[in-house]
């Protein structure tokens, strides 16, 4: 890699610290750096506010809600020791990935209050308190739940974009993440009710000087891009909203993965590359 401003806003999950991951934070860090990023967002998944939203490998390991938050608080003491201890390397911030579920924007507002992080990746993963994107079976129960793939699309989108009015994230994370096992996705997205909650919450994320992850797992299993779709990224761009490239690692060997893609990707389509540095939006402690 060669770009001068390389950048992830979005990944870092260790093993230390999140159940799906693998490998210590200091590692993925030296990773970063021996591939010569600048800069670097971790950005650990919040835990939970109580029992009913733990992840099913949480579960299967006999982990509960107080030890997730044991280990978050691990995870800030040790990322705080870490930005400093390389700080004249390259520039490390100390994030925190949202849920949305019954309850998280007074759960989120407090754990602001307690860890005061650098910034926010604003993320919704569950429709009506059901996770939609750990595994195939749960997402097909919300399609038959809310009656069809369009309605599901639409409640995502509105909860999407109660999540940027509570909590402010500096970072909108995989945007159209409710795509995730859905073949025809570029059909539902296009669909007039559903494009018009997209155009809204793009809206939004312009007003408030927010910026979108320009995710990167989707090509670490082999689909044919990154969240955001095509469509969308037109539209994102148009409206002069900056794309910021996020890995999404789940270990050292993902650290990076594809940004270079990214870069290529993004300059070839117009979008700017001097990408800002995460900051924490006030308003939403």
């Amino acid at each position: 890699m060669t770009h001068k401003n390389l950048i992830s806003l979005h990944g870092g999950h260790s093993g230390e610290f999140c159940s799906h991951a693998q490998d210590d934070l200091e590692d993925i860090l030296l990773r970063y750096m021996d591939l010569g990023f600048t800069r670097v967002g971790i950005t650990e998944h919040i835990p939970p506010g109580r029992e009913d939203f733990l992840y099913p490998d949480e579960r299967k390991l006999g982990l509960t809600a107080a030890d997730l938050e044991k280990r978050f608080e691990a995870y800030f003491q040790t990322i705080r020791g870490l930005q400093k201890k390389y700080a004249s390397r390259i520039r490390i911030f100390a994030g925190m990935e949202t849920e949305t579920y019954t309850g998280y924007a007074a759960h989120v507002k407090s754990l602001i209050r307690r860890f005061k992080p650098d910034y926010l990746v604003g993320s919704v993963h569950h429709v009506d308190d059901v996770c939609f994107d750990y595994c195939r079976e749960d997402y097909d129960r919300m399609v038959s739940l809310c009656g069809s793939h369009e309605a599901l699309y639409q409640r995502y989108f509105d909860l999407q974009q109660d999540m940027i009015l509570s909590l402010k994230p500096f970072v909108v994370g995989h945007f159209d993440l409710i795509r995730i096992f859905d073949p025809d996705y570029e059909k539902r997205l296009a669909v007039p009710t559903v494009r018009e909650k997209i155009l809204r919450n793009l809206k939004l994320i312009k007003s408030l000087g927010l910026v979108l992850d320009f995710n990167l797992r989707p090509l670490k299993r082999g689909e044919k891009e990154p969240y955001l779709t095509a469509s969308i990224r037109k539209t994102a761009r148009e409206m002069g909203i900056p794309l910021v490239p996020g890995d999404d690692s789940h270990g050292v060997a993902e650290a990076g993965g594809h940004v270079e893609k990214a870069i290529a990707m993004l300059t070839a389509e117009g979008f700017a590359t001097d990408w800002p540095d995460p900051v924490f939006i006030t308003g939403n402690e």
